[in-house]
């Protein structure tokens, strides 16, 4: 699904509220009582035209609602890995590094919901890689735990950059794409090809 980031005065984005991509009608206050130009106003507020519901901007910051400018989770997301990854949405705008770290717990529980212990997510990577984890999967995981580290343990990695923590965002949902929400469509299809079929390619593979 694509997703386009909430910025302050675009006319255009994913709603916070109903995830559609649509247009903003914008308007804004200052903290004085004097006549000002949108740009210049402190407080500014959108409007969404599919839902509605409103943005709060204070200083080119997004305030309302708190799920920060993440994108939604993805559909498939188990729900004890959704309540962290909302959590780190609602606090991306507080502490970058919060949400780095939050996420990276976030990959930690996905992990056990894979089958893994939970205990040591540098070892359960590496024992999904053993059952055949893609490669570009591995590497969205080591990216979201090593970024999630420094922001605990301060190393090379700037976990203060807004940018570097909402690519972690995009990457979390894009393993649960490739480990959960694909595998059960592809399952759903399969399942549904004529028995004679199905039972085809399993005397094929047993062969």
């Amino acid at each position: 699904m694509k997703y386009i980031k909430p910025k302050v005065l675009e006319s255009c984005f994913t709603c916070p509220h109903c995830g559609a991509i649509s247009y903003q009608l914008w308007w804004g206050s200052g903290w004085k009582q004097e006549k000002w130009h949108l740009n210049d106003c402190n407080i500014k507020v959108s409007n969404c035209a599919n839902c509605h519901e409103h943005t709060l901007w204070i200083d080119n910051k997004m305030y309302y609602p708190d799920n920060g400018e993440a994108p939604f989770p993805n559909s498939e997301i188990p729900n004890s890995v959704k309540n962290i990854y909302l959590e780190a949405a609602s606090v991306q705008n507080k502490s970058t590094r919060g949400a780095a770290a939050l996420l990276r717990l976030g990959i930690q529980i996905l992990c056990e919901e894979l089958g893994e212990s939970g205990k040591n997510v540098n070892e359960d990577i590496a024992n999904l890689v053993k059952k055949g984890l893609p490669e570009i999967v591995q590497q969205s995981l080591d990216i979201v735990r090593v970024t999630g580290n420094d922001a605990v343990h301060p190393g090379q990695i700037d976990t203060d950059d807004p940018e570097t923590v909402s690519k972690l965002f995009e990457l979390t949902n894009i393993i649960v794409e490739y480990m959960i929400a694909l595998p059960k469509k592809v399952s759903g299809i399969y399942t549904a090809l004529p028995k004679a079929k199905l039972d085809a390619i399993k005397k094929r593979d047993n062969k």
